[in-house]
């Protein structure tokens, strides 16, 4: 397996981090826009490892890069914005590919998450390749969750509903999200979906459906609420459940901070014209920001993500369980060197990559996690010294 990681950002450089305590790759070629941070992203970690310089805007320059260096797997850690070259550029090479967040959504013309991809579904069925999209922790391991829970857990599923907390705070800052401000606003503002076997999929109002839930291993009550996400989109396509949600607990004054920047437009990708110069304002609001992956020294506490299920256990009897993955920022410091939220995502994709690198996962197409089966992947992610957990909630 020879595999072109795209992005030497935070997710990026920790997937190196984990990818070069594995052998099943022969070499990772580590491209950025910025040579220097994908320099960075290698230095230490082996002659396995070659940093490049890479448009991802392009897909023409992808392509270009994957015959290069005879790339059989090209993994997306940038932003979603960058899906759809990477994603034809990949295609065009004839090598497979993997993101961890889907093509976007545009409410005012109806696509949804994801549409853009599964479009070109049969192109590479036909063309005997596979492109699995949504493999990070979120979408991704939540994935695997769902498909657990159907496949040994339950005869019948009313509601999966996936649960994002965390207890983390930054030491020194106010404000200094722990993952990219750029798909955070993304995903929050834009309507969340929501879907209902009799119903389809539709969307509803930013931050709806508040409710309180209590997450595992002393991080405790958090409020979530709706925001858009890919498992909403990917879940009901292999996975049979009355409803399926997504929800994130982002806390009230991180909501009060997303609901200011849309009202003052800084939420808008489109260019602004300033003093001659023209600048997205949502690239403004990041530049302003501190880098997530440089807070790791700041940080303290755990992030959690997980899959809520609802249902009949096996014996016709209610059940409700909670599966779920728990990072301590302290460990994945101290460990790797990278900060958790960061080191959560990242460390999924590399557990696939191995799945196929292997041949215990195999398919065509464009297909979700929840495709492919969940206990191989589960029992790896805990041999990467990562376990999961479920908690079972008392039915009458």
């Amino acid at each position: 397996m020879r595999v072109l990681l795209v992005g030497a950002g935070g997710v990026g450089s920790a997937a190196v981090a984990i990818a070069a305590r594995r052998s099943f790759f022969e070499t990772m070629i580590v491209a950025d826009h910025d040579p220097q941070r994908a320099a960075r992203a290698v230095a230490g970690h082996g002659g396995r490892f070659v940093a490049a310089q890479v448009d991802a805007s392009s897909a023409d320059a992808i392509t270009a890069l994957c015959r290069e260096h005879r790339i059989t797997h090209v993994l997306n850690a940038v932003d979603p914005r960058f899906v759809m070259p990477i994603f034809d550029g990949a295609f065009a090479a004839g090598a497979d590919y993997l993101d961890m967040a889907m093509s976007l959504s545009r409410a005012d013309t109806g696509v949804r998450l994801g549409d853009e991809q599964f479009a070109q579904a049969e192109a590479w069925v036909a063309a005997g390749r596979l492109a699995l999209a949504g493999i990070g922790v979120e979408p991704g391991l939540s994935d695997v969750f769902a498909r657990y829970a159907a496949d040994e857990l339950f005869s019948e599923i009313d509601e999966i509903g996936v649960r994002d907390g965390a207890n983390l705070t930054v030491d020194g800052y106010d404000f200094a999200p722990s993952f990219s401000i750029w798909t955070t606003i993304e995903e929050c503002l834009n309507p969340p979906v929501i879907w209902e076997a009799d119903r389809g999929w539709y969307t509803t109002e930013p931050f709806s459906e508040p409710e309180v839930f209590d997450f595992p291993e002393g991080i405790g009550p958090v409020e979530c609420v709706n925001v858009e996400h890919e498992e909403v989109l990917l879940i009901p396509r292999w996975v049979k459940a009355r409803r399926v949600t997504f929800k994130y607990g982002l806390g009230e004054e991180f909501i009060d901070v997303l609901k200011t920047l849309h009202k003052v437009g800084l939420d808008g990708v489109s260019p602004v014209r300033i003093r001659g110069v023209d600048v997205s304002p949502r690239d403004v609001v990041a530049a302003c920001l501190p880098d997530p992956a440089t807070l790791g020294t700041r940080m303290r506490g755990k992030t959690c993500a997980g899959t809520w299920v609802r249902g009949l256990g096996p014996d016709g009897r209610p059940r409700e369980v909670y599966l779920y993955h728990v990072v301590d920022n302290e460990w994945s410091m101290s460990e790797y060197g990278h900060q958790a939220v960061v080191w959560q995502t990242a460390v999924n994709p590399v557990v696939a990559l191995e799945l196929l690198a292997t041949g215990v996962w195999t398919g065509v197409g464009v297909l979700g996690p929840e495709a492919l089966p969940p206990v191989p992947f589960l029992d790896l992610l805990t041999n990467y010294g990562s376990p999961w957990g479920l908690r079972e909630t008392p039915t009458p």
